[in-house]
């Protein structure tokens, strides 16, 4: 291995000068000159170089915590299709109860003038809102009125629906 050094004239003149200025310092200008440019050389790498990094590090993770919540997201929600829910077909009570009991719920469908009255005594509110959007999606009923009263249990409600 060859190491090539080359001269440069303007640097060796850049030193010579710096050479005859800094001979020319007494000693405790020496060191306040060595502490400020000790001072200046830490302040420009902090705020030059590590605080530029930390604030990047810190928008990098940032931006992965939202890309990971939004691919969280998307996985959850899962494919999206055009194919429709297929329709359910029949009398409104036979509608409601099979579409009621595939979410595991207990309905009393009483007929009323214009339509039908459903009542849940005790049922998830998850599995209401599902079963509610599922007949909004599968079936011609609409919801008319709808009445929800919180049970003890948590996450337990009782209902009166009218379609």
């Amino acid at each position: 291995m060859r190491i090539l050094i080359t001269r440069m004239p303007a640097l060796d003149a850049a030193l010579l000068r710096f050479d005859t200025w800094w001979g020319g310092l007494s000693r405790r200008e020496r060191v306040l000159v060595s502490v400020l440019g000790t001072l200046l050389t830490v302040a420009v790498l902090v705020f030059g170089v590590i605080k530029p990094l930390q604030a990047a590090r810190a928008d990098a993770l940032a931006d992965i915590r939202t890309y990971e919540t939004l691919s969280a997201r998307v996985r959850a929600a899962g494919t999206l299709t055009t194919a429709q829910a297929p329709r359910r077909q029949g009398p409104a009570a036979q509608v409601v109860t099979s579409s009621a009991t595939t979410f595991g719920l207990v309905v009393a469908p009483e007929a009323i003038p214009g339509g039908i009255r459903v009542t849940l005594t005790d049922a998830s509110y998850d599995s209401l809102m599902a079963w509610l959007a599922d007949l909004s999606a599968s079936s011609d009923l609409r919801v008319r009125r709808l009445s929800i009263q919180r049970r003890p249990s948590p996450g337990r409600v009782s209902a009166s629906v009218d379609f």
